[in-house]
């Protein structure tokens, strides 16, 4: 499982999202920052943090919970 979590720099609800990754025991994951990315800025600047699974393409967009977020990591395995 290839993991991505888009988020901003300062960002309270990432850091949010980073606790919950991180008490589920989530798979590594990447880190990327769209404040600087004219694209991922577009595409996520209302939605971040966005956890995206890159080979199927699935995302889950903040806010979720602890169960929403057991839910996306068991289906990707």
């Amino acid at each position: 499982m290839a993991l991505i979590l888009y988020q901003r720099d300062d960002c309270h609800l990432c850091d949010q999202a980073l606790a919950m990754l991180a008490a589920a025991r989530a798979p590594d994951f990447d880190s990327v920052f769209i404040d600087d990315d004219n694209v991922l800025e577009a595409r996520y600047g209302v939605r971040v943090p966005v956890l995206r699974e890159t080979v199927s393409g699935a995302e889950l967009d903040w806010p979720f919970d602890a169960a929403k977020l057991a839910d996306f990591l068991s289906r990707r395995v």
